[in-house]
């Protein structure tokens, strides 16, 4: 019973390790975020809170709020999973937890902006 224990827990700790490391996240810089959104229709989604959002925010981004998580995840089961997805927060922190979300939820390709709307 103690093996088997020890056994899940190890599973559990490899399957988070894993999806911390997703091929699917890509962590860039401002230049690069800015030259990958210019065509086309890009789904640029600021996940800071309303309040942050209207202090000033990326053109033709969208808030999606993380920190309300029920619709976080119900807003992003209408999205085209293989469409590019450009996120940013404040700094980086709430954006790289939300693109660790997005790639357990089957979304290809995250592209998560280094430093957040800060760096903007």
């Amino acid at each position: 019973m103690k093996n088997i224990l020890v056994l899940l827990l190890f599973i559990a700790c490899f399957s988070a390790a894993s999806a911390q490391n997703s091929p699917n996240i890509n962590l860039i810089d401002k230049a690069t975020f800015v030259i990958s959104t210019k065509e086309g229709t890009p789904l640029i989604i600021d996940v800071r809170t309303p309040q942050e959002y209207a202090q000033g925010h990326i053109a033709n981004a969208l808030n999606i709020d993380y920190l309300k998580q029920d619709s976080f995840v119900q807003k992003f089961a209408g999205f085209n999973k293989t469409q590019p997805v450009y996120l940013y927060c404040g700094s980086g922190n709430r954006s790289g937890k939300a693109a660790k979300q997005l790639a357990a939820l089957g979304f290809e390709s995250i592209y998560d902006l280094k430093g957040g709307y800060a760096a903007w």
